[in-house]
C-alpha cells in the first residue's frame, strides 16, 4: 500500500469477527487489533469456530431465521464499527453484510487472493461479483499511474500440509460439538464427516492406482475444475456446481475447436473425491465423439499447464489471473474481477477456440498494480514465513479510514463476557 491517500484512524474501533479460514489467522489478527487499543468481539457458530478462536465470544446457537435480529442487537449493543469475515457468500455472511451495511458499518471481506499464489484478498464491502472495483480498463490504466508496482518477492513454499491440518482440526471440533450448536448448518454441500471419508478414499486410491496422464503433445486448451463448495462458482455464475460448466465447455469444444486441439481438464488439488470427475469428463467426451481429444489430469503443475496452453476456459478461478499474467488467452463462464475488456475474451465460448483474444499485458500490469494497492496483501493464511507481516498488514488495512462510520454512540466493553442464544 502506497499509503498517502489513506490514513490510520486514531479513534477506538470496535471490530466484530465472524467466521474465518480454518486455523489461527483470525485469532492472531484480533490480538494485533487489541494491541493497538481497539475492541474485539466474536460470534461462534460451531465448535470449529470456538476451537480456532479460544477466547471470549458469543455462541450463536439458533437457526437462520433468528440470525439477522440477533446480529442487529449485538452490533448496536456493542457499538460495533467494523465487521470482519472470510467469504462473503456464505448465508450467515450475506445476512451480515446486509445488516451491517444497512447500519452504516464497514464490512471487511477476506478471501483467497485474486492473484495467486502468495496473496490474500481483503476488500471492503465484498469480493468478486460483490466487489466495488471498476470493470473499466481505462480506469485501471489511469489509477495505476498513482501507485507503485508491488515489489518482486520470492515464491512462498507450499503450505498444503498446514492448511490440511487446520481444516481437519476445525471440522473435527465442529463435529464433536454439534449438539452445542443445534441451529448451525454448514455452507458446504456435504457434511464434514462425508468429506473426510472422501479425502481418505481418494488418498488411498491414488496410491494404489499408479495412474498418471501426461500433457498431450498436441496444442491444448486448459479447463481447471473448481470446487463445488466454492461460493465464487455458486454465487458468481449461473451454475449451481461444476458439472454444468464442465458439460458446456466439452460440448462447445467438440463442436467448435480445431481438429488438432486437445482439451485438458485438470482436477482441483483440494477436491474431496466425492464426485468422480474423471468418469464424468471422459463419459461425456466419448458420447460426443472426442474421447481421443480430451485428457483428464488428477495432478500437475498448474504454472506449467497454463504456460503451455493455447487458452484457458474457467468459470472464475484464480487460474484465470495466472493465465493472464502469462499472456495466455482466457474466457470466463461466470463473473470474475479480472473479466475486463482487453484482458479476457469478450466473445462467446464457441468463438474462443478459433478467435480468442490475447490479453493486453500493459493493461494486466495496471490491473495487478491497482489490485495490490487496494485489496491484496502479501502472504498466505497458512504460510508461516509471512504470518506476522500478513497480520500486521491486515490490521493496518482494517484501521484505514472508512467511507462510513457507525452512528452508534453506545459504549462497549473491550473484553466482553461470553454470551449465548438458544436455538429457535
Amino acid at each position: 500500500m502506497t499509503g498517502s491517500s489513506l490514513q490510520l484512524v486514531a479513534d477506538r474501533r470496535e471490530v466484530l469477527f465472524l467466521q474465518g479460514p480454518p486455523g489461527a489467522f483470525f485469532r492472531d489478527l484480533a490480538k494485533a487489533l487489541r494491541a493497538r487499543g481497539h475492541g474485539v468481539h466474536r460470534v461462534n457458530f460451531n465448535g470449529g469456530d470456538r476451537f480456532d478462536w479460544r477466547g471470549p465470544a458469543c455462541d450463536y446457537r439458533g437457526g437462520p431465521g433468528g440470525w439477522a435480529g440477533f446480529l442487529a442487537r449485538l452490533l448496536i449493543g456493542r457499538g460495533v464499527t467494523d465487521v470482519v469475515l472470510f467469504g462473503d457468500c456464505r448465508p450467515i455472511h450475506r445476512t451480515a453484510r446486509a445488516v451491517a451495511g444497512g447500519l452504516g458499518l464497514t464490512v471487511h471481506v477476506f478471501e483467497e487472493g485474486y492473484i495467486r499464489p502468495d496473496w490474500v484478498t481483503l476488500e471492503r464491502g465484498g469480493v468478486n461479483g460483490f466487489s466495488a472495483l471498476s470493470a473499466d480498463p481505462q480506469w485501471y490504466l489511469e489509477a495505476s499511474r498513482r501507485v507503485d508496482p508491488p515489489p518482486a518477492r520470492p515464491a512462498l513454499p507450499s503450505a498444503i500440509g498446514r492448511r490440511g491440518r487446520a481444516g481437519v482440526a476445525y471440522y473435527l471440533a465442529a463435529f464433536l460439538a454439534a449438539a452445542a450448536y443445534p441451529g448451525y448448518r454448514t455452507h458446504r454441500p456435504w457434511h464434514p464427516a462425508v468429506e473426510a471419508l472422501g479425502w481418505a478414499r481418494q488418498a488411498i486410491g491414488l496410491r494404489l492406482a499408479g495412474r498418471r496422464e501426461t500433457v498431450p503433445d498436441h496444442p491444448y486448451f486448459l479447463l481447471p475444475l473448481q470446487l463445488d463448495s466454492d461460493y465464487q462458482l455458486r454465487a458468481h455464475s449461473d451454475y449451481e456446481g461444476m458439472q454444468p460448466a464442465l458439460a458446456q465447455a466439452i460440448v462447445s469444444f467438440a463442436r467448435h475447436a480445431p481438429a488438432d486441439a486437445r482439451l485438458v481438464v485438470k482436477k482441483h488439488p483440494l477436491d474431496n473425491g466425492l464426485r468422480d470427475w474423471r468418469r464424468r469428463t471422459l463419459d461425456l467426451a466419448r458420447a460426443l465423439g472426442v474421447a481421443d481429444r480430451v485428457v483428464f489430469l488428477d495432478a500437475g503443475d498448474i504454472d506449467d499447464l497454463v504456460g503451455s496452453a493455447r487458452g484457458v476456459v474457467t468459470v472464475n478461478s484464480t487460474t484465470g489471473a495466472l493465465a493472464l499474467a502469462a499472456g495466455v488467452p482466457v474466457v470466463t463462464l461466470g463473473r470474475a474481477v479480472y473479466d475486463i475488456a482487453g484482458l479476457t475474451h469478450q466473445g462467446a465460448l464457441d468463438t474462443f477456440w478459433t478467435a480468442r483474444q490475447r490479453p493486453d499485458l500493459r493493461l494486466y500490469e495496471a490491473f495487478r498494480r491497482v489490485l495490490a494497492d487496494r485489496c491484496l496483501l502479501w502472504g498466505g493464511f497458512y504460510a508461516a514465513e509471512t504470518r506476522n507481516d500478513l497480520v500486521t498488514s491486515a490490521a493496518e488495512r482494517i484501521l484505514e479510514v472508512a467511507d462510513t462510520v457507525a452512528p452508534w454512540e453506545q459504549s462497549a466493553e473491550r473484553f466482553a463476557e461470553p454470551c449465548m442464544i438458544a436455538a429457535e
